[in-house]
């Protein structure tokens, strides 16, 4: 049976060590000392070799599979990965992948010292490993980076951008430091052009909430995305929740999607009540799926789910006649409406699924399951009327 992070958590140590398998050669090592680790186990030229890839949970399940993946076609290629990790910690390695001296980084400099190095683990392999993982570390130029970068800015996500650039300029740090190259290019992206990072705060306008809609529904990505993307606005959900469900937790009859802890960004189990808009975009999603467990299973495997940049690249991909917008401006816009109709402010709150803090979160501890039912199908109702103004038939998912 492959893995998931609930069963995972629920590991004990032993007084000896074991494995627990997730398949295609991918195991999780538990130390007695209650450290677990990913092992990816391989033949090649008939000899068993294995090579460990990362500890959990600073190495995510998805993205130990991503990894495992990604190792078995160099192995097909005739490639061991354990000799090459060896080399590279042995400094024998002279021109590294950016791959293959990114995992160096990222097991020598961030484990260690970050206090929470799964931000840097999302750069990594959500943005550094796709665009240049393949290259070596002498074949990066500044305009390499540059690009990158700038592709994020251009999108108007500043932080974002500004973030990306100091990760690869720690990379090439590093690197310096251990003699590899003998330039930093991302040192040569000047952080003045990539502009100001400020703290965002676009709400769309109905106008826009129009415009949005209509151009996700007119546009050519996957049909998937257009629900998707129309459900995190509707639901007020993370992007990352929505990848992540499965149909288990999705009850119809019920109206509710549960989120399950190993899903939810606070660590909690959090409850999305569903409007009748939304249960009939997620039944269109079912028939979508088909015989997956999952709501968005991915392209290539019905098993795994879409990257978690998917969303936002289909996104990015879009032209609208406004200012940029960013998938998470979707959830400040439903709570900043709502707010201004006269909703609730702790009804909001636990919609969004945030933790009360302060003298708050030891009162408050109300689910407002009631409040936040009719609140959901007001707003999905709400953002009907809207979108019918432009003719556009919301009931049918597209435009006419």
């Amino acid at each position: 049976m492959p893995l998931t992070d609930a069963k995972i958590k629920g590991l004990k140590p032993r007084a000896a060590r074991y494995m627990e398998s997730d398949g295609k050669g991918l195991s999780l090592d538990v130390l007695p000392s209650g450290k677990m680790s990913w092992m990816f186990r391989y033949r090649l030229n008939g000899k068993q070799e294995r090579v460990t890839l990362g500890q959990y949970p600073d190495l995510s399940l998805k993205a130990a599979r991503d990894r495992r993946d990604d190792l078995a076609t160099e192995t097909a290629k005739g490639k061991s990965p354990a000799a090459e990790k060896k080399l590279a910690r042995a400094g024998l390695t002279t021109n590294p992948s950016m791959r293959v001296f990114g995992e160096r980084y990222f097991a020598e400099q961030v484990v260690p010292n970050w206090k929470n190095p799964k931000s840097i683990r999302r750069y990594l392999d959500n943005e550094v490993f796709p665009a240049l993982g393949e290259k070596t570390l002498k074949d990066i130029n500044a305009l390499d980076v540059q690009a990158l970068v700038y592709r994020k800015r251009d999108n108007g996500r500043i932080a974002a951008a500004m973030q990306l650039r100091n990760v690869l300029k720690q990379i090439f740090d590093y690197a310096l430091e251990l003699q590899l190259v003998t330039l930093n290019p991302a040192a040569m992206v000047a952080t003045r052009y990539i502009g100001k990072a400020r703290k965002r705060s676009r709400v769309l306008s109905p106008n826009e909430i129009r415009l949005y809609l209509r151009t996700v529904y007119l546009s050519n990505m996957r049909r998937q995305f257009k629900l998707a993307l129309h459900i995190i606005l509707l639901t007020l959900s993370r992007k990352s929740e929505l990848l992540l469900a499965r149909w288990e937790h999705v009850n119809f009859e019920a109206g509710e999607w549960l989120i399950p802890e190993e899903n939810a960004k606070t660590g909690k189990p959090h409850i999305v009540y569903l409007s009748a808009q939304v249960s009939e975009m997620l039944r269109e999603l079912k028939a979508l799926a088909g015989n997956s467990d999952l709501v968005l299973p991915g392209r290539s495997s019905l098993a795994r789910p879409f990257a978690a940049n998917a969303l936002n690249k289909a996104l990015e991909g879009l032209t609208f006649d406004m200012d940029p917008l960013t998938i998470h401006d979707l959830r400040r816009t439903g709570a900043t409406l709502l707010t201004e109709r006269g909703f609730n402010k702790d009804v909001i709150e636990k919609a969004l699924s945030h933790e009360p803090v302060g003298i708050r979160a030891v009162y408050i501890v109300a689910e407002f399951a009631e409040q936040r039912k009719k609140m959901l199908q007001w707003w999905a109702d709400y953002v009907d009327g809207i979108v019918n103004e432009s003719k556009v038939i919301v009931g049918n998912f597209g435009a006419a």
